[in-house]
């Protein structure tokens, strides 16, 4: 994957960067994995805003990705490479053998024409794109897609540019190594998916202007301290005060800026060898 620059041609152009889309094969989506997705502007079901700096921005339809990879022991050829617009990474189009498609998360270096698989024995080929119970996968390779429970489809490690590393297994558990530094136990028998998720130059992408942040769905916020104190904590005060609270909050009072916000005694933490610093 790349990104592109663009010509100066006007203020909200000069300082665009754009993903360069060369490499997909394909521009329309499959009809059969496709469905609508009703916007609701931060909005529940009472009509009031829980999420902030929502709205607006282009329609879009769902693809419905295969995060599970439970047809197991059947080949499936990659017949396209294409755009999803609800998440970062890239997709492939995968169909099989009885003329049945699907999307998967397209890791880095897969090719149309490839063929893919996905197993729980121990009988498969350590290839990208191949998904696999982590008993199976070798010391240092590259995944994504892992599951945290057998047979629940894959939860972490989806986003584009990502990747984790085994590091050690022991008994029953792999240390799984994620992005973000922690190493997990996570037990063997879950699957994963060979090879880092697409799309890794995401990062230097540069919206250039606010209309492109509004088509993303994305309303204009400003900061705390910019505000009236009606409005936020940090608000108000002559000319550009500080947030003058020594204590920063939210608008609605709870700490932030370095704030812990993981409960403690958490389900997960018997499964975390080695926190994220």
């Amino acid at each position: 994957m790349a990104v592109k620059k663009h010509k100066p041609t006007s203020a909200g152009r000069r300082y665009v960067i754009t993903s360069d889309f060369s490499n997909l094969t394909r521009k329309r989506p499959e009809k059969s994995l496709v469905s609508p997705i009703k916007k609701k502007g931060g909005r529940n079901n009472t009509g009031r805003i829980t999420v902030r700096f929502r709205g607006g921005g282009h329609k879009r339809l769902y693809r419905e990705v295969d995060f599970k990879r439970n047809r197991l022991d059947e080949s499936a050829k990659v017949i396209a490479l294409e755009y999803d617009p609800n998440r970062r990474a890239r997709i492939a189009l995968i169909e099989y053998q009885d003329k049945v498609k699907n999307y998967i998360i397209a890791p880095v270096e897969l090719k149309v024409g490839q063929e893919v698989v996905s197993t729980r024995g121990d009988n498969v080929e350590i290839k990208i794109g191949n998904c696999m119970c982590l008993r199976n996968v070798p010391l240092g390779t590259m995944i994504h897609n892992i599951e945290l429970e057998v047979g629940k489809g894959g939860k972490i490690v989806r986003s584009a540019g990502s990747s984790a590393q085994i590091t050690a297994k022991e008994g029953n558990f792999a240390h799984v190594k994620l992005p973000s530094g922690e190493v997990r136990l996570i037990n063997i028998a879950c699957c994963a998916t060979i090879g880092q998720v697409s799309n890794a130059d995401w990062k230097e992408i540069k919206l250039g202007k606010a209309g492109r942040s509004a088509w993303l769905g994305r309303k204009s916020n400003v900061r705390g301290v910019a505000m009236n104190p009606v409005d936020h904590p940090h608000g108000g005060g002559e000319g550009k005060a500080g947030q003058g609270n020594p204590h920063p909050t939210t608008p609605w009072g709870k700490p932030t800026k370095g704030y812990k916000t993981r409960k403690p005694n958490r389900y997960s933490d018997k499964y975390i060898a080695k926190r994220r610093k």
